[in-house]
């Protein structure tokens, strides 16, 4: 099996990402003048949206150097999006007005990494930032239920399962995204139906909050 960074350097010319962005959701918190970081970019397509709607400082961070090569080829010269190899993020503290992290989680099932994921965006974030997540939910159907079963025992975690093209995903329960969550003031927490990257449709959320000041 492909390695993660292998896998989406693999895909990352062909992929469509699916899930829609709620700009009108996002912009009743965050200004167009804000500094915004769009962290996990993929191609850009999130940022792109958000360059079409006004947003004028917008930043961009990914793993996988052919998506972040694909981003850079959309000739947004005012978009700046930059290749990370490791969760540390090259920014100062307190640089960003807002974080998106748009169907990355589902991408990360280890509890660890993605909690290191959200450690890092607090430290970027400014005192009252806000964080814009969408992800993936549990689902209760049979194929889906299969497969949870199926690398329960493998990844030590419901919801975590293989795609035959190579791809490690997790779909995550409501508690999970509760232990997200827990330095943030919520604003908005949705739930949805999406059309997931392969065609198949799945549950998820939509979630906004508010950094909570130490």
């Amino acid at each position: 099996m492909l390695n993660q960074e292998d896998y989406w350097n693999s895909i990352a010319d062909e992929k469509q990402f699916t899930t829609p962005f709620q700009i009108d959701l996002f912009s009743k918190y965050v200004d167009k003048g804000a500094k915004i970081l769009d962290y996990g970019c993929g191609y850009g397509r999130t940022l792109l949206e958000l360059k079409e709607h006004q947003f004028t400082h917008l930043f961009g961070v990914d793993f996988s150097e052919a998506m972040v090569k694909r981003a850079q080829s959309n000739g947004s010269n005012d978009i700046n999006v930059a290749l990370i190899t490791s969760g540390q993020l090259p920014f100062e503290d307190h640089t960003f007005d807002a974080v998106l992290l748009f169907a990355v989680l589902t991408c990360v099932y280890k509890n660890q990494e993605q909690d290191a994921i959200l450690d890092e965006i607090k430290r970027v974030l400014k005192p009252n930032g806000i964080i814009y997540i969408n992800d993936f939910l549990l689902n209760n159907d049979e194929r889906n239920l299969c497969r949870y079963k199926n690398y329960e025992n493998k990844y030590q975690t419901y919801g975590v399962f293989e795609l035959s093209d190579g791809a490690v995903l997790r779909h995550h329960s409501d508690e999970r995204v509760k232990e997200w969550s827990n330095s943030f003031e919520r604003l908005e927490y949705e739930k949805a139906v999406y059309t997931t990257m392969n065609g198949h449709r799945s549950n998820g959320l939509v979630y906004i909050g508010e950094l909570v000041n130490d």
